[in-house]
This record gives C-alpha cells, sequence and structure tokens, in this order.
C-alpha cells in the first residue's frame, strides 16, 4: 500500500467541521513542526507553512482544506433529542441509524433518527430523505442532555478509516487525504528545496464557501496556485461513461473546471507535460458541480494567480464513509512535489 497509514488514520478521524478546526490544525502543526521553515495561524485559523525556495522572486501556494462536513446543535427538545444545522453539503439518505459524535461538554456518541418507516404513509415512503427529517437520540434524559449539550456544539461522524479490499475506506477523506497529501510533500520538499517559496497551507472553512483560502490568498498574493481536493469518482454501476469524472486506482485528477473555476491552461498544460515526462499516471478532471479552493487561489490574491488543482479520485463523497486508492494518493504526492521543484523551468508566457 506504501501509505502512512497510521497518519492517514490520524488526520481522517480528528474531528474538525467548518469553524472548529483547532483539534486537527493541532495534529497538522505536530507533523509538520520540523519539515519547514515556518508556520502561522491566521485570524481566521488557517495554518500557512512556508519553506523558502531556490529563489524567492515567486511564491507557490498550495491549499488543502482542513475541514470536514458535519454537523452544529441548534435545538434540544424536551425529551432530550437533538436537532441540528449542516455545515457543508450532505447526502441526506446516508445518514439514517448512522452514530455520530457530539462535541460537548464532553464527546458523546449519538444516533441519526428519524419517523420509523412502519410509521410512515406510503407518501413519506416515497419521497427522497431530507437532513431536516432527522435528529439525534443520546440514549440520555433531558436533564442529562441538556447539562452536557449546548447550541451551537460541533457534531462530527464517527467511522473509523480502514483498508477495504485495495482502497482505504472512511470519514472526512474530503478533505483529509488531501491534508495528509501536502504534509507528505512537505516531508520530501524539506531537502530537496522547492524552485520558489512555497507556501503550503491548510484553510479552514471550505465546505462552507473557500473562506479560508480567500483570505489565505488575499495575504500571500501568490503568482502560483494549486488546491489539493478530492473529485468525485463516479466509477460504478449505472454510470454513464460521460458521467464517471474520474476511476479509482487509474491516477491522480489535473483539473480542468469545476463549477467555480476554469483553470489556467498553462497550469493545466505544466502538470501534463510533468506527468508525461515522469510516467505519473493521471485523468483530465471536469466537475460540473461544486468548486475548490482553486477558485479563492485565482482570484483573490492582489494581482490574481496562475492556478490549477491536483485532485484525488473519491468514491461516496459526502457520504458517511468515503473511498480512495492509495496509488491515486500517492500519485498526487508525486505529481505536486514535482510541481513544486520545476515550476521555475516552465515557459509561463500567455
Amino acid at each position: 500500500m506504501e501509505l502512512n497509514f497510521a497518519l492517514l488514520k490520524l488526520v481522517s478521524e480528528t474531528p474538525g467541521v467548518s469553524g472548529f478546526e483547532k483539534k486537527i490544525r493541532d495534529v497538522v502543526v505536530d507533523e509538520i513542526k520540523g519539515l519547514v521553515d515556518s508556520y502561522s495561524i491566521d485570524n481566521l485559523g488557517n495554518l500557512t507553512t512556508v519553506i523558502k525556495g531556490r529563489d524567492s522572486s515567486k511564491k507557490l501556494m498550495v491549499a488543502a482544506h482542513m475541514d470536514e462536513i458535519g454537523y452544529i446543535v441548534s435545538h434540544i427538545d424536551d425529551d432530550g433529542f437533538v436537532y441540528f444545522n449542516t455545515l457543508g453539503g450532505f447526502d441526506a439518505k446516508t445518514l439514517t441509524a448512522q452514530r455520530v459524535t457530539i462535541h460537548g461538554k464532553k464527546d458523546l456518541v449519538g444516533v441519526m433518527s428519524s419517523k420509523p418507516i412502519h410509521m410512515m404513509t406510503q407518501e413519506e415512503r416515497n419521497k427522497m430523505p431530507k437532513t431536516t427529517d432527522f435528529y439525534i437520540d443520546l440514549g440520555l434524559s433531558a436533564d442529562q442532555v441538556k447539562e452536557l449539550v449546548e447550541i451551537g456544539n460541533p457534531i462530527t461522524r464517527c467511522q473509523e478509516l480502514i483498508v477495504m479490499g485495495n482502497c482505504v475506506n472512511g470519514k472526512s477523506l474530503d478533505n483529509r487525504v488531501s491534508v495528509y497529501v501536502l504534509i507528505e510533500t512537505l516531508r520530501r520538499l524539506k531537502d530537496n528545496k522547492p524552485a520558489y517559496d512555497f507556501y503550503g497551507v491548510f484553510t479552514v472553512q471550505e465546505e462552507v464557501g473557500l473562506r479560508g483560502a480567500n483570505v489565505a490568498s488575499h495575504t500571500i498574493n501568490p503568482d502560483f496556485g494549486i488546491a489539493l481536493d478530492t473529485t468525485i469518482a463516479f466509477d460504478l454501476p449505472g454510470a454513464k461513461q460521460q458521467e464517471k469524472v474520474s476511476h479509482l486506482g487509474k491516477g491522480t485528477g489535473i483539473k480542468v473546471m469545476d463549477a467555480m473555476t476554469i483553470c489556467d491552461y498553462r497550469m493545466v498544460d505544466y502538470m501534463k507535460e510533468l506527468a508525461n515526462e515522469h510516467e505519473i499516471p493521471y485523468q483530465m478532471e471536469i466537475m460540473v458541480a461544486g468548486g475548490t479552493d482553486t477558485a479563492g487561489l485565482q482570484r483573490m490574491g492582489k494581482n490574481g494567480a496562475i492556478a490549477g488543482a491536483v485532485s484525488i479520485p473519491t468514491r461516496h463523497l459526502h457520504q458517511v464513509v468515503e473511498m480512495c486508492h492509495p496509488d491515486d494518493i500517492n500519485h498526487s504526492i508525486d505529481l505536486l512535489t514535482l510541481c513544486a521543484q520545476k515550476i521555475d523551468s516552465y515557459s509561463w508566457n500567455p
């Protein structure tokens, strides 16, 4: 498998929904302390690392968001059942009877509950579920719940990262797999310096609007930007060939566009050239729905940036568990490392 599975498991399972990224940020800080020349945390919570390049005349910013989709407590009823708002987009049909953790005065495991199917009308059974159909049952009395849980407490999915067949499977691989990729890239660049100053930023609040990347890009004002994120692997039964976006195990993704960004054609060509030269398997990615930190990297710096993205194919995105192939993860590290080391050798003329 050739993965640091223990590290990937740690970053996958550590809680950190949008706006509550401290625990996962602390984990990342512990990992990167000895790998970078400096690091800092801004007012929004972004963790910015810097490795000085062979040439400091330009800046390359790479962004991997730390936040995971989750929920936030919005109401506790008189019987102790907990209602919530979502933080990020969820596929509601996957929530039924799933365990979650409410991070109150102490961590409490609960279960997503809704109206039992035996009590549903035929019309209700035929409807697609909505997140508003669910509440959380903690198995405690109302008094116990109200002692330990408050409105505003974050809630995360309760899943372990495991090896499943040839793949890894667990919660929050969107986008913790990219957090892992960026950490491992920093490890490689420590002794093999990047061409230009390398700003590796672990961003916050991507799932609710790219907020961290926007602030970090405004601060850094990079010349080049590369986002690290997952993309849809819809290589599943019933998918038409033109719908699949990417396939597990067939290589890293080179983003062409998503719903918020048309990647700079020069960055796309640069990545393809490197991948071909170094025999790194890759797939061209066009994702017609959703956006990534690529948009913030491209547009929020003072001068704009030549921007693109490395995308890790992932099945079951924004569901209770997600799945990636180790080869795609490793090839993403390979491509990103080369991008940082050789970016001064490419002609960036319009």
